[in-house]
């Protein structure tokens, strides 16, 4: 019982992979456009996540400064800290709904590239990002989910939203992570070329 409980996250994972990637390969296509513009031009990404979003945006911004599969000079991005323990960080209730829009506005400048995760896009923290964002004249990159929720509502024409079409958030999360996984890739792919024995 528990192993076909197993195996059955694993093929449920494999389908949404399978079923999402046509659907989301020209807005990653867009993502991946935007920030390359954006670094090639000397500007920075900035990520940030409610709740365990937070985790991956940090784990992005990580591979993209320093390596993601293969060695390049330092591209920038900086992950905003938040509260992954925070069991309201997703919701529109949050306490703190200015954490990462202060931080948007300290250190965002026209030409960056804000980059949020959010599974519910309810988040008051994420709404209050992009529209600092905004503020500042940066795109944003939304990994969101269904039809978007209340940050999809906010975005602009020159942002690009990436919905995955899912309602877990066990799945929504490991879709925006191979979303993660595919802009560091593209980005790498543009700069330095293809690399053989890639895909």
């Amino acid at each position: 019982m528990l192993e076909q409980r197993i195996q059955q996250h694993f093929i449920d994972s494999a389908d949404l992979n399978y079923q999402a990637g046509p659907a989301l390969s020209k807005p990653i296509s867009q993502a991946m456009q935007a920030m390359l513009a954006c670094v090639t031009s000397g500007g920075k990404i900035l990520a940030c996540g409610s709740g365990v979003s937070g985790l991956l945006a940090a784990q992005f911004a990580a591979q993209f400064v320093s390596r993601f599969e293969r060695e390049r000079p330092e591209l920038a991005a900086i992950a905003l800290p938040g509260d992954p323990t925070d069991p309201s960080a997703d919701r529109s209730d949050a306490i703190d709904r200015d954490r990462f829009a202060r931080q948007v506005r300290a250190l965002g400048q026209a030409g960056d590239v804000l980059l949020v995760l959010s599974v519910s896009g309810q988040a008051a923290s994420v709404l209050g990002a992009i529209e600092a964002a905004h503020e500042r004249d940066m795109t944003v990159i939304a990994l969101l989910a269904g039809n978007g929720g209340s940050a999809g509502r906010a975005l602009r024409e020159t942002d690009v939203q990436v919905n995955v079409p899912h309602e877990r958030a066990a799945r929504i999360h490991e879709v925006h992570l191979l979303t993660l996984h595919c802009l560091c890739d593209g980005v790498d792919a543009q700069l330095l070329g293809e690399q053989e024995g890639s895909t």
